[in-house]
């Protein structure tokens, strides 16, 4: 059972769930960390027991094949969870955000055809992204 405290500030948000396997999804993380405005966004693997405790938590313990974002307690999922979390990066970045004006009816369709093609058409790795020192804080597991 991870720690109630690191659960309940998950859960608070900024959160990002992803795939820790993933490799266009650790490439995501990547990009987030690099381009993030206010470097506060924490970050956990959906396989990860911690991950798996958010997903419970939320309501949601079979996702595994979107993307989560968690921010002032509200959960946001797939095409609308990127747009949301677009907010938080530096320009030109965060003009993503303007993408979350369209139907989420499409965006949702185009991000499921990607995210159901993502190992095939980006691999997949064995292990989870491993942060560097100065990031390690804002990974939890």
């Amino acid at each position: 059972m991870p720690d109630p405290a690191i659960l309940e500030r998950l859960l608070r948000g900024p959160t990002c769930l992803f795939d820790g396997v993933c490799n266009l999804c650790n490439g995501s993380v990547r990009f987030i960390l690099a381009t993030e405005a206010d470097h506060e966004i924490l970050f956990t693997a959906i396989q990860s027991p911690l991950g798996r405790a958010v997903l419970e938590a939320i309501g949601m313990p079979h996702l595994t094949n979107s993307f989560v974002y968690i921010d002032d307690g509200v959960v946001f999922l797939r095409s609308v969870a990127a747009f949301r979390l677009a907010r938080r990066l530096r320009a030109p970045w965060s003009w993503l955000k303007l993408f979350g004006l369209l139907p989420a009816r499409l965006t949702d369709w185009l991000y499921d055809r990607l995210a159901d093609n993502r190992y095939r058409l980006f691999g997949k790795r064995d292990l989870c992204l491993m942060p560097l020192p100065s990031q390690s804080r804002r990974f939890l597991s």
